[in-house]
């Protein structure tokens, strides 16, 4: 694959987006926490606004790339994700930047990556086959545990010099320079044949196939429910860092690029750990990760050891684990569904299992929002933290991943 023109540049593209990605994740619940005062309710909603374009797009969005070539609608993805997030530093510097700004920015990068992330997934697969995707998301991974290593620190050394807002602009300049790498990319990515089937015919049928595989059922209802939580710790998370351990932009870029080493940890782990035990374990290896994070990240007080810099080293320590699970419970769960769904219908799976997915995860971001408003923001996360414990539980016991378990991915060459 490294021998591959036509992958290197879409892995170079996945590169920049991720530096850029793990910029903006950072610099964005900052513009609101920082310089627009955010409570915790509206940072509900904006976690809510980002998530609530699953709900309304994913099911017609899989039969839209089910009808289209790829390519286009990941440039066109990609080129509105640039204008809306340049937005920002523009809106900032005229003085119009607000709360309500934030929230349709956080819904237009939320249809982006609906459309343009489900048709990214397939791309791929078109690019280098199904036998390979074992062998790509392993260099996915490493190239992505180092930007997360590396861009926190860069976003917290940004957001000090230049302000949250302008730290927004780098992502936004990699998002034209990936449109530039891929514009003429020459890799199979064929017309589908008209479809004569009404929409709705072929939104049935996408959810009739997922229904209709066990496997796909079952992790269905695992990471919507995961994604529930994780939009409520994510709500919480940037409050709770500032006000709670009174950490700052730098000291939290810092922390959070400790979670790099998670990820990289999880990329030296994942070929190992499903070719002995297979695919079920190590997602629920993933899953329980992540909830030791959630139920540990609540219990840091504000001075561990009488030193607010202990208290941001654990954060960071806790970054590590909850990047780990997270890359350890999706990278096996993403190469599953692809390789048990045929090519007709892969547009249909990858759009519905993303609505099915993460329809939950408004109901789960406006939740810990309001808990966090009307209790405690450390109420919210324990709250979060129960309900990661239980769902570990849950796919543990389930039926569909145990038979899972012996399912391995490829051998990675």
């Amino acid at each position: 694959m490294l021998r591959n023109g036509e992958f290197m540049r879409y892995w170079s593209s996945s590169i920049l987006n991720g530096f850029g990605s793990y910029i903006s994740a950072l610099a964005l619940p900052l513009c609101s926490v920082l310089l627009l005062h955010a409570t915790p309710a509206q940072m509900g909603m904006l976690g809510a606004s980002a998530a609530i374009p699953f709900a309304l797009l994913a099911l017609p969005a899989g039969v839209f790339l089910d009808r289209n070539r790829k390519l286009p609608v990941l440039l066109g993805s990609k080129a509105v994700m640039a204008a809306t997030l340049g937005s920002i530093p523009l809106a900032y510097w005229l003085g119009l930047l607000s709360i309500e700004w934030m929230y349709v920015v956080s819904f237009i990068t939320g249809a982006c990556s609906v459309v343009g992330g489900g048709a990214e997934q397939i791309f791929l697969t078109n690019l280098i086959g199904r036998d390979r995707l074992t062998d790509a998301q392993s260099k996915f991974a490493a190239t992505d545990s180092a930007a997360r290593l590396i861009a926190p620190g860069i976003a917290g050394i940004l957001i000090q010099w230049l302000t949250a807002p302008f730290a927004v602009l780098v992502n936004a300049i990699g998002f034209v320079v990936s449109i530039l790498l891929l514009r003429n990319l020459n890799a199979t990515d064929p017309k589908p044949a008209p479809s004569n089937k009404h929409p709705l015919r072929d939104i049935h049928d996408g959810l009739l196939f997922i229904w209709g595989q066990p496997l796909l059922r079952t992790l269905a209802w695992g990471a919507g429910v995961w994604h529930m939580l994780f939009y409520g710790y994510a709500a919480l998370c940037v409050l709770f860092s500032t006000r709670e351990l009174g950490m700052t932009a730098g000291m939290l870029g810092m922390a959070q690029m400790v979670g790099g080493v998670g990820v990289l940890m999880s990329s030296l782990l994942l070929k190992p750990l499903n070719t002995r035990f297979g695919a079920g374990i190590t997602m629920q290896i993933g899953l329980g990760l992540t909830a030791f994070a959630f139920a540990t990240m609540p219990m840091i007080p504000a001075n561990l050891f009488g030193s607010p810099t202990a208290s941001a080293v654990a954060c960071g320590g806790l970054s590590l684990f909850l990047d780990c699970g997270v890359m350890l419970f999706f990278m096996p769960y993403m190469t599953m569904r692809q390789k048990v769904t045929p090519d007709a219908y892969l547009g249909r799976m990858v759009s519905t299992m993303r609505f099915l997915t993460v329809a939950t995860a408004p109901l789960g971001a406006l939740t810990a929002g309001y808990i966090g408003e009307h209790f405690s923001i450390r109420t919210g996360m324990v709250c979060v933290a129960v309900g990661g414990v239980a769902l570990s539980v849950a796919m543990a016991l389930s039926s569909a991943m145990r038979s899972a378990q012996h399912q391995t991915a490829p051998a990675v060459s």
